[in-house]
């Protein structure tokens, strides 16, 4: 389910460092599942199955590669290989002002109830840029996967 098919591992292979001296490393695209699998299913690093390797080797090849990424590393070099069919949703809750609303005739408005007081929340889907293509608002109690399939088939 997480794990690299073998055309995704032929495109990515040839751009990790090959390093012969010293420690053997621990297997690269065993290490990539690994962090595939932290970020994809959102548990904490602790909870990494042993199968992806020693979760301190994914953890650290994760912040290597973020800040290589951010950075000016040699990995803004890579080819594009994503396409326009991937996209991402990001979600922000955003505090309703004291005034701004009356909870009561809340008939059209995104406005909902929570712990931090009446909050709505912006679902942004974005392309593989990070440039916004929709933006879609929630009440704020609503869980995020009400609106994924909306939002995503738009």
């Amino acid at each position: 389910m997480y794990e690299l098919t073998d055309f995704e591992w032929a495109a990515i292979r040839s751009f990790l460092p090959n390093k012969p001296r010293g420690i053997p490393r621990v297997d690269d695209r065993r290490v990539l599942n690994g962090i595939f699998w932290v970020l994809r299913s959102g548990a904490p690093w602790r909870d990494l199955p042993k199968t992806y390797g020693p979760r301190t080797t994914c953890y650290n090849r994760f912040v290597r590669a973020a800040g290589l990424v951010y950075g000016t590393g040699s990995w803004m070099l890579w080819p594009p290989v994503m396409t326009r069919a991937v996209q991402m949703i990001d979600t922000s809750v955003v505090r309703v002002h004291q005034h701004g609303a009356c909870i009561a005739d809340n008939d059209h408005q995104d406005m909902g109830r929570s712990r931090g007081g009446l909050t709505s929340k912006i679902h942004a889907v974005v392309d593989t840029n990070g440039l916004p293509v929709r933006l879609a608002l929630s009440p704020g109690e609503a869980h995020d996967n009400r609106l994924c399939s909306v939002i995503l088939s738009a």
